[in-house]
């Protein structure tokens, strides 16, 4: 075993917390292991953490290659934050479709968890940057024995060998040498909580990253004739609903625009954005922008395209400034309906799967006994749910865990399925779907 180091204030020493054995890898898809609704305490600031000894722990492989299941958080909002919430029930591994966080549980546990600011300057101190966003994150049963965090690098440029993840706390930083590192997550052992995020070494020559391009449409309002299209870079890593939440908080006439936003960006360089129509008529500024991959927390536009006539389609081209290589390619649909939707969305703005997820915890809460039986009928008798999928939501012990598996199954289905249970959900209880805003 190392000898024991003291993590001291703003100390850059490399730490690892020691957890002994784990049970063996799970992959339980059983009832038993679906998430729990609960109302959501609010958070303070990052909880400070004394002064500990930490020791090296020795990685488990079984642990960091164990499938793992995907639940959707409860979230609540309000103003200025969002946090999320994951009530678990038994060990396993588990992925959050919100922010791509994967948690290792030793048993069952409340988690909470919000993106927070980077101190930045804390940071550079220690010759560090941002590689991903922060998270602050809460158990109070202290059941989360591992985190995979979501990174952007790509293994063959070699960008993930200066990778690894800062433990903020209130009395400093401390650096933590990751377990493993996949194709997409960093991997690290933890038995205290704070803030995690990864980071890597600010000095290094910058390489390909996985990014994507996000873009926001303002239509024209009279008297002005003149519509406009934010186009973001980002890093592939940052939490969509974040950027959303922070877009309509400063524009909330603003609507975005769902694309394949998928690329491949390299830090520091310029990129210049052309459009077809390309004439007089459609302006685009800055004529070169560079990718600035360290934007946790803003979300400003790299480029605006602008135009005075009615287009009911405008195509997007990204381009390398130097080599003119493209490496981003769209042909966008402009109509005033459909297209687009808003950044704070109506249920009925989204795609049916999305709004299932947005109204889920108002329908786990209303639902009634009733009408969730005929709900299961009617998908019983549509084949949207199997025969076994249906006995395994008769054996839910209440109406609430039974309405969460209903919903959360019929989701995984897409969009078809999703549109199927909105439907038969309006022939059996108008008046809920009307609360629900589903009509």
């Amino acid at each position: 075993m190392d000898k024991p180091v003291t993590a001291s204030s703003y100390s850059a020493t490399t730490t690892l917390q020691e957890h002994g054995h784990l049970p063996p890898p799970w992959s339980r898809s059983d009832s038993s292991c679906l998430s729990r609704s609960h109302s959501l305490p609010s958070l303070s600031g990052i909880t400070s953490v004394e002064n500990k000894t930490f020791r090296r722990a020795k990685s488990s492989p079984d642990m960091l290659r164990s499938s793992f299941e995907d639940f959707t958080p409860d979230i609540a909002e309000d103003e200025n934050d969002e946090t999320y919430r994951f009530q678990c029930s038994c060990a396993g591994l588990y992925r959050c479709s919100v922010t791509g966080l994967l948690f290792h549980m030793a048993g069952e546990g409340d988690v909470v968890y919000r993106t927070v600011p980077w101190d930045r300057r804390l940071l550079a101190q220690h010759h560090k940057k941002p590689a991903g966003p922060l998270f602050d994150i809460k158990c109070e049963q202290q059941s989360v024995r591992g985190l995979h965090l979501l990174h952007c690098e790509i293994q063959s440029t070699g960008g993930c060998d200066f990778l690894s993840v800062a433990h903020v706390k209130d009395r400093g930083v401390e650096f933590i040498d990751p377990q493993e590192i996949t194709e997409t997550h960093v991997v690290i052992n933890i038995t205290g909580f704070s803030a995690f995020g990864i980071v890597k070494d600010e000095d290094l020559p910058p390489v390909p990253v996985r990014a994507q391009v996000l873009l926001f449409y303002r239509t024209p309002a009279d008297p002005d004739p003149e519509a406009l299209l934010n186009v973001l870079l980002l890093r592939r890593n940052v939490v969509l609903r974040d950027v959303l939440r922070i877009r309509k908080k400063l524009f909330p006439d603003e609507s975005y625009i769902e694309m394949p936003p998928n690329c491949k960006l390299t830090p520091e360089q310029e990129y210049t954005l052309s459009t077809r129509p390309e004439d007089d008529q459609v302006l685009v500024q800055p004529t070169e922008a560079e990718f600035d991959c360290d934007d946790y927390g803003n979300y400003c536009p790299s480029f605006q395209v602008t135009w005075e006539t009615t287009l009911n389609h405008i195509k997007l081209l990204l381009r390398d400034a130097y080599s003119s290589h493209g490496v981003w390619e769209r042909r966008i649909r402009l109509s005033s309906t459909g297209a687009q939707r808003s950044c704070g969305p109506s249920a009925l703005d989204l795609p049916s799967t999305e709004r299932l997820r947005v109204i889920r915890s108002r329908f786990v809460e209303g639902i009634s006994g009733p009408v969730l039986k005929s709900l299961l009928d009617k998908l019983l008798e549509k084949t949207v749910m199997t025969d076994a999928e249906r006995e395994w939501a008769e054996e839910m012990p209440n109406n609430r865990d039974k309405a969460r598996f209903v919903i959360d199954t019929v989701r995984k289905k897409g969009e078809a399925a999703g549109s199927e249970m909105i439907e038969f959900l309006r022939e059996a209880d108008p008046f809920l779907c009307e609360h629900l805003g589903l009509i």
